[in-house]
């Protein structure tokens, strides 16, 4: 087989697997997702990112942005299509910062010590982006005051600290077991 086939079949093989993870996100998605505080019930934990971060740390920081930009695309428009464009956006704005911090950490440093400074890194980068965005966002969207919604960032930090941090935890113990699969 030449250089070209191969790459070729490199190519195809990982953006297979990449295809499988939006897949799986979707269904986690679907399956897995509740309210963490009574008071704002819509914001929902959900695991699906999982599947994106563990793609991130296997392909890098662009393949994860790919795969969160497809995934959210997808998710907005079936299984969370309740949230519209500003899920999607939303979405695409937290757990993209996410993926570009970590995944270029973890591309760097491809350690347990690496893991755990990127997923930190990347949790602490979409905590403070997410405030931004929802200061600067959901009052477009949600027809709603600033005021309204620093009134909910207490709620929404944490959220976002929960979430990210969750599933940031969850990512760690799981990746040695799949990655076998992801670098075959």
């Amino acid at each position: 087989m030449d250089n070209n086939n191969l790459n070729t079949q490199k190519t195809t093989v990982r953006l297979a697997k990449m295809g499988l993870l939006v897949a799986i996100s979707i269904v986690l998605v679907y399956f897995i997702h509740f309210p963490i505080f009574p008071a704002v019930p819509f914001l929902e934990y959900d695991p699906a990112d999982i599947s994106i971060l563990l793609g991130t740390f296997a392909f890098g920081p662009l393949a994860g942005l790919l795969m969160t930009v497809v995934t959210a695309v997808i998710q907005g428009l079936t299984v969370s299509s309740g949230s519209g464009v500003y899920g999607i956006l939303m979405h695409i704005i937290a757990t993209g910062t996410y993926v570009l911090v970590a995944g270029n950490i973890y591309r760097i440093k491809k350690t347990k010590g690496g893991a755990v400074l990127a997923m930190v890194c990347g949790t602490i980068a979409w905590v403070v982006v997410m405030f931004f965005a929802n200061l600067i966002i959901t009052p477009l969207f949600m027809g709603v005051t600033k005021d309204v919604v620093m009134d909910l960032m207490v709620f929404i930090l944490a959220f976002n600290l929960i979430k990210a941090g969750v599933n940031s935890i969850i990512t760690f113990f799981l990746y040695k077991r799949v990655s076998g699969f992801l670098h075959k």
